[in-house]
């Protein structure tokens, strides 16, 4: 999954927006906001659905679900836009984070600069690694200490964490997601290859990058098929 998705939060379905529209907001947020950057005022909803990748009609309906139906012959204000989203989507606040496995994965994931931009403050970083457990990895700017698993119900206590990204192997996965869960974790997004179990109300969003490489490689397939078939038929 893009880093740009983040974990599903309470104002999915249950909230009064579709699961669906929810996972295509932090899209639109993301144009809306590299929009403002240029100094783009109003954008058509035709514009943004272009940059987003979706068509207007679906965008519409979207943000609809927001209350924002844009002004007719102008379209949406763009930070407004950009801040209704990001309301919508839990951005308006930090939310505290914690990372456990700090192998090659887990240490680029901690180095990603879009989650302090996003509002997604790192407080731990967490393996049973001798080699790993100690070693200091940079997150925005600065030095964090990989802890052990051991002392993370001490953190979560002191730092309200909600949400938890598992990026350990697979074997060492549904214990983490336990573990997080136990100790009052309610949103996890999950890099190990494996379907977690988790109690009712706890949202777990799945980052298989070897589906997704499995998935890019059916299209190319499709694509080459397609042109072989194109090159007979002339």
């Amino acid at each position: 999954m893009p880093l740009s998705q983040v974990p599903k939060s309470h104002i999915g379905a249950r909230g009064g927006i579709p699961d669906a529209t929810v996972n295509r907001l932090p899209t639109y947020h993301r144009a809306l906001v590299a929009m403002a950057a240029r100094g783009i005022p109003t954008v058509s909803s035709e514009e943004l659905a272009e940059s987003s990748g979706v068509s207007s009609a679906k965008l519409r309906k979207d943000l609809s679900f927001l209350g924002s139906y844009g002004t007719r012959g102008v379209g949406y204000d763009v930070e407004f836009l950009v801040y209704q989203i990001a309301r919508a989507l839990g951005l308006t606040h930090e939310w505290s984070v914690v990372i456990v496995g700090v192998g090659n994965l887990g240490n680029a994931l901690a180095g990603y600069p879009g989650f302090a931009s996003r509002g997604f403050n790192v407080v731990g970083l967490f393996d049973t690694s001798s080699a790993r457990v100690g070693e200091s990895v940079v997150v925005a700017g600065c030095p964090v200490v990989v802890q052990h698993l051991d002392t993370l119900p001490e953190v979560m206590k002191s730092s309200g964490v909600s949400i938890g990204v598992i990026a350990t192997p697979e074997a060492a996965a549904q214990s983490v997601c336990n573990l997080l869960v136990a100790h009052g974790v309610t949103s996890i997004l999950n890099f190990a290859p494996v379907l977690l179990e988790v109690p009712e109300g706890v949202d777990v969003r799945r980052v298989d990058l070897a589906t997704e490489l499995q998935i890019l490689a059916f299209h190319e397939q499709r694509k080459a098929q397609n042109a072989l078939r194109a090159a007979s038929a002339g």
